[in-house]
C-alpha cells in the first residue's frame, strides 16, 4: 500500500514537473522579458540603495531611496553625500523633473538628456527614470538559450519599437529559466557598436522574491571604470497611489 502511494506521488510529481517545462516553452520572448521586469518592479516598490561610481583615480557613493508605481510612476531621493543630498528626480508619465534644494528650484529634465550619465555614473537619465520600458518599446525574439555563470538562460534579443523614443538601438538580456532573474544586458548604439553591459550578482530573497543585490554596469572599452549598484532592502506591492508623485511631494519628500 505504501509502495503504490508512493508510485502515484512520483508519477504526479514528474507530471507537474513536465507540464512546468511545458509551460515555460510555451513563453513567447516578450513574455520572458515582462516576468523578469515585474519581478524587479512588482506593482508598486520602495528601495533603499547605494550607487559607487568607480573610475581609475577615484570613486564616490551616492545612497538613495526609491519608490515606483508601475512604468509610468517614479521617485529617486538622495541621502547621501552632503552635497547632493535632498535632491530628487522624478518620472510622471512623459515628464521628468529634478527639484534641487539647495538653489530652491525645480528644472524639467528634457528628451535630450536621457543618455547623460545620473550623477556621474554609468547609468543614464533614462536608466534611473525608466522613461523606456523594456516591455513596450521594443520587439522581442528569442535568439538562443545558453549557460551563464552557470545558470540557464533564454537570451532575448530586443529591437526598438519605430515609434518609441528609446536610447539603445538594439538590447541584448539574459535571463534565468527557473526564476526569471535578469543577470546580463548589453547595449548598442546605432552603429552596432557595445557601449555597456550590466552584471547582477549575489542574489537574494528581498521581500519574498530573489533578485540580484549587486548590480555593475561596465562600460564597453573603458578599462578601470564602472558603476555599481547595491540593493539594501526593497518592499514590494505597497500602497503608493499615484498622487505620491508630485512637485509638492518632491519637495517635502525625506
Amino acid at each position: 500500500m505504501k509502495f503504490k502511494a508512493l508510485f502515484f506521488t512520483l508519477i504526479f510529481s514528474i507530471f507537474f514537473r513536465y507540464q512546468s517545462v511545458i509551460a515555460q516553452e510555451q513563453l513567447t520572448a516578450m513574455q520572458i522579458v515582462q516576468k523578469a521586469d515585474e519581478k524587479v518592479r512588482g506593482k508598486t516598490n520602495h528601495t533603499v540603495m547605494e550607487m559607487e561610481i568607480i573610475r581609475p583615480t577615484w570613486k564616490r557613493n551616492i545612497s538613495m531611496k526609491g519608490w515606483g508605481r508601475g512604468l509610468d510612476f517614479s521617485m529617486t531621493f538622495i541621502t547621501a553625500p552632503a552635497k547632493e543630498k535632498g535632491q530628487v528626480f522624478m518620472k510622471r508619465k512623459t515628464e521628468m523633473w529634478n527639484w534641487m534644494p539647495s538653489i530652491s528650484r525645480m528644472i524639467k529634465i528634457p528628451a535630450s538628456m536621457m543618455s547623460q550619465g545620473w550623477m556621474g555614473s554609468d547609468y543614464t537619465n533614462d536608466d534611473i527614470l525608466k522613461e523606456s520600458s523594456m516591455v513596450v518599446d521594443y520587439d522581442h525574439r528569442l535568439d538562443k538559450e545558453e549557460s551563464v555563470e552557470g545558470f540557464d538562460c533564454y537570451k532575448i534579443e530586443m529591437l526598438p519599437k519605430a515609434e518609441a523614443a528609446v536610447i539603445w538601438a538594439k538590447v541584448y538580456k539574459w535571463i534565468t529559466k527557473d526564476e526569471f532573474i535578469q543577470i546580463k544586458s548589453q547595449y548598442y548604439d546605432e552603429d552596432n557598436e557595445l557601449v555597456k553591459s550590466d552584471f547582477g550578482y549575489d542574489f537574494k530573497i528581498m521581500d519574498g522574491r530573489l533578485i540580484p543585490s549587486r548590480i555593475e554596469i561596465v562600460p564597453a572599452d573603458e578599462e578601470g571604470k564602472k558603476t555599481v549598484l547595491y540593493i539594501k532592502e526593497v518592499q514590494f506591492d505597497i500602497d503608493l497611489p499615484e498622487s505620491y508623485f508630485s512637485q509638492q511631494n518632491m519637495k517635502r519628500i525625506r
